[in-house]
């Protein structure tokens, strides 16, 4: 392919996002190593996973408001500075109080620790949400199936770094030095975005867009659209269920490992995510990714309902492995119908009521599920009568209470996903990805080409990229005045 502004731009921004998902990730998964190590409480890491993504859910629907009225780049600016001071505080924090107050659970100095740090991680979702609708601007739609592979492929390396040095950094360096590493981090991704341009104009006003939130406006841009939110109410409920292995994965590894190796393990399984997002980026999701996405998460339901079986740790890397390569499939799948479906101004704003919603899905269960399991799932299978009942499926170990959790959670997963194939909103979606003509170009500008012309060529090769795609047909466009 011609390397183009635009591919160079796509190019640069993944790499950025790359190291900007590597940094917030390393220090999210180290506090919560350091915190479960130090206190032996999957109740604490519980909290910790579920008050991230109520974090998300609180700001994600202001972060797509930014998004669609601002220039992609400078919003990817304002990610990368709010989250390295946010680091710099809570180091600042990490050095004024004693760790025994900081791992107090009953005290004020863990919530405004954690609170901080998991803020500062936040705001990598307002960089993600502008990555979507950059996909949209930048790729053409043929191609984004395999764009939205490659950011999961980014996603997956993102999640097999921090694995590896997250568990070597709390198990050799300590929290205090783990800090360090993420501010310099994230200092260094916004040195990098200094350098990077995409070619973008201005985002003309939405003058029906009053409210920091819009949350009307975006509403209204997913009721144009038939099918678009039964989507987003299906992806909430994925993540409710989610959420079930977001509470107790990290204190089942390490049940099965000490923190480095347990963090190698993550590294391994996190492997997925690439061959996962890989094959999205080769292959794409085919005709109908509704379809795709369906398919997988039954395939994910059964999965994550058997790889905890029984306490053989071979077992419980490899269905994680398995798993984590069916994420980016489904992930890519939401990505593509909206970017197709939904008008690109209000792209920003859709993306953030999809991250809205179903990140207040998963904290849900993860408050319900982590104080259920540590007072009585994990109590109960530890008993003889609970071993009785439930020994001949589980067999025997240290975690067998959380095994039971996530066989059932596995199982309302494949029931959801397989009753979904059955409605009309699935239906009509799949009609309308089908039958949405392509955001044809309205107003492009011309961008010069670095690639060599062809011995018959006497000027520079041109490609045309627009601003931004016009209206979808037939929805009315909710701003004031013509595109330029």
């Amino acid at each position: 392919m011609q390397r183009t502004a635009a591919k160079r731009a796509f190019a640069n921004v993944l790499v950025n996002t790359l190291i900007a998902n590597v940094t917030t990730s390393f220090l999210w998964f180290a506090l919560t190593f350091w915190v479960y190590i130090e206190t032996q409480s999957v109740l604490a890491t519980g909290i910790i996973g579920g008050a991230y993504m109520l974090f998300v859910a609180f700001f994600a629907m202001a972060f797509g408001t930014i998004v669609d009225r601002n220039r992609k780049h400078t919003v990817m600016v304002i990610s990368s500075v709010i989250s390295a001071v946010a680091f710099l505080v809570a180091g600042v924090l990490y050095l004024w109080q004693p760790e025994a107050a900081l791992l107090d659970l009953g005290g004020p100095w863990f919530w405004l620790f954690s609170g901080i740090i998991l803020f500062g991680g936040v705001i990598e979702q307002l960089r993600n949400i502008a990555l979507s609708t950059t996909v949209t601007l930048l790729i053409p739609e043929e191609r984004r199936a395999n764009a939205n592979g490659l950011v999961g492929t980014v996603q997956g390396i993102a999640f097999l770094v921090t694995s590896v040095f997250s568990g070597l950094s709390i198990g050799f360096l300590g929290m205090g030095w783990t800090l360090a590493i993420a501010i310099a981090a994230m200092a260094l991704t916004f040195v990098h975005l200094l350098f990077v341009r995409i070619p973008e104009g201005n985002p003309e006003p939405d003058p029906n867009a009053s409210s920091a939130l819009d949350f009307r406006g975006s509403v209204r841009a997913i009721r144009l659209a038939p099918g678009l939110f039964a989507l987003i109410i299906f992806s909430t409920f994925n993540n409710l269920i989610g959420g079930v292995y977001m509470a107790l994965m990290d204190p089942y590894g390490l049940t099965l490992f000490d923190a480095q190796t347990w963090g190698f393990a993550l590294a391994f399984a996190s492997t997925g995510f690439l061959v996962g997002g890989g094959l999205v980026a080769k292959f794409g999701l085919g005709p109908k990714p509704m379809r795709t996405m369906l398919l997988v998460v039954i395939a994910m339901g059964l999965l994550g309902s058997v790889f905890m079986l029984r306490e053989w740790w071979p077992l419980y890397v490899v269905g994680m492995w398995v798993y984590m390569a069916l994420v980016p499939p489904v992930e890519a799948a939401e990505q593509t119908v909206i970017q197709k479906v939904v008008p690109f101004e209000r792209q920003g704003r859709v993306f953030g009521v999809a991250a809205a919603m179903e990140a207040a899905a998963a904290p849900i269960t993860a408050f319900l599920i982590a104080p259920i399991a540590e007072f009585l799932i994990i109590p109960y299978m530890d008993t003889a009568q609970g071993q009785r009942q439930w020994g001949w499926l589980l067999g025997e170990g240290e975690a067998r209470g959380i095994a039971l959790i996530c066989l059932f959670a596995g199982l309302i997963m494949v029931v959801a996903a397989t009753l979904a194939f059955f409605t009309r909103s699935y239906r009509k979606l799949t009609e309308l990805y089908a039958e949405a003509p392509e955001q044809e170009v309205a107003g492009a500008e011309e961008e010069i080409s670095d690639r060599t012309p062809d011995d018959d060529e006497t000027e520079p090769v041109v490609t045309r990229r627009a601003d931004a795609p016009p209206v979808v047909p037939g929805i009315p466009p909710e701003s004031g005045g013509p595109r330029r």
